[in-house]
C-alpha cells in the first residue's frame, strides 16, 4: 500500500492551468523527487495535497484515506503530511521564539500534551535535528539561514508525519550549507522511517536524495522512473536539457559526459 497516492491531479487558478493530470505514488520510507523548472506546477501540487491550494479534479489519497475535501476524515488524513517550505526566513514567525513554533506543531498529532511534556518534545526536536535545545527560547533572527531550516524540519517532525513534502529546501541556503541539510534529512528519514516527496529544480540534488524522480514540464510529468536508470539514460528531451544544466567543475555537464555518480 502505497502512503501516498495522487490520481489524474488537475489544478486550475482562474482560467490558468497550473497542473494537468498528473498521477504519483509514493511507497513507505521512499523518496520521490519531483523536479523541474520554476513554474512547473511542482510546488502546487505540493500545496494541493496539504490542503493549500484547491485541486479542479482528480484525486489525493494517504494512506487509503481521501485528503480532498472538507470531511473529518480527510482533514486527518492531511495532517498526516507536513511541508518544509522553501525560505527559512519567511516561514517562521519573526516574533515567536522556536520552541514555541515547534510546540504549535505538536497540535497535528492530535493528542493531549501536558506543558512539559511538549517541552521535553521540543528539547528532543532539537536535539534531533543537531541544534542547542537551550535555545529553545531564542527568536529566529538568532539563527543562520541553515539553522533556521533545520528548526523547520524539526516543526514538521513535531507533527509526527508519516509523509514530509519539502519543497525547494536548500535553494535559499549556500552552497556549504545545502549538504548539511539534505543528510539531515536522509538521516532522520532512515531513523524514523519517514516517507518523503522532494521537490527541487536541481536534478543533480534530486538524483542524491531520490529513490525515483518524477520530471515536470508546463504542469504535466513528461518522465518517471527509478533514479538511477533515469539519470543514466534519459528518454524525454526536456530531462536531457534538465541534465545538461547541471554544473560540474565549473563548466556545464553535457549527457555524454556525465559520470555515473554526477
Amino acid at each position: 500500500m502505497n502512503v501516498l497516492e495522487i490520481k489524474n491531479l488537475s489544478i486550475h487558478y482562474g482560467r490558468r492551468n497550473v497542473v494537468s493530470d498528473v498521477s504519483l505514488s509514493l511507497a513507505p520510507g521512499k523518496t520521490v523527487g519531483l523536479v523541474g523548472e520554476s513554474g512547473s506546477g511542482k510546488s502546487s501540487i505540493a500545496n494541493a495535497v496539504v490542503g493549500l491550494a484547491p485541486i479542479s479534479s482528480g484525486g489525493i489519497r494517504v494512506n487509503s484515506v481521501s485528503a480532498v475535501g472538507t470531511r473529518r476524515t480527510a482533514k486527518r488524513a492531511r495532517r498526516r503530511i507536513q511541508l518544509i517550505f522553501q525560505d527559512p526566513f519567511s516561514a517562521l514567525d519573526p516574533r515567536m521564539p522556536i520552541g514555541e513554533s515547534i510546540a504549535e506543531a505538536t497540535r497535528a498529532t492530535g493528542k493531549k500534551w501536558s506543558r512539559s511534556a511538549r517541552k521535553d518534545r521540543v528539547r528532543d526536536l532539537l536535539s534531533q535535528v543537531d541544534l542547542d535545545h537551550n535555545r529553545a527560547d531564542e527568536l529566529p533572527r538568532a539563527f543562520s539561514g541553515g539553522q533556521r531550516q533545520r528548526i523547520t524540519i524539526a516543526r514538521a517532525l513535531a507533527g509526527e508525519p508519516d509523509v514530509i513534502i519539502a519543497d525547494e529546501v536548500t535553494s535559499a541556503l549556500d552552497v556549504s550549507v545545502q549538504g548539511t541539510v539534505l543528510n539531515l534529512l536522509r538521516d532522520l528519514q532512515q531513523e524514523l522511517g519517514l516517507s518523503m516527496v522532494f521537490i527541487s529544480h536541481n536534478l543533480a540534488v534530486v538524483r542524491y536524495i531520490s529513490d525515483e524522480i518524477y520530471v515536470m514540464r508546463h504542469g504535466r510529468i513528461v518522465e518517471s522512473g527509478a533514479t538511477d536508470p533515469l539519470m543514466d539514460n534519459p528518454q524525454d528531451p526536456y530531462t536531457r536539457r534538465l541534465l545538461d544544466a547541471v554544473p560540474a567543475l565549473g563548466r556545464r555537464l553535457h549527457l555524454e559526459e556525465a559520470p555515473a555518480n554526477a
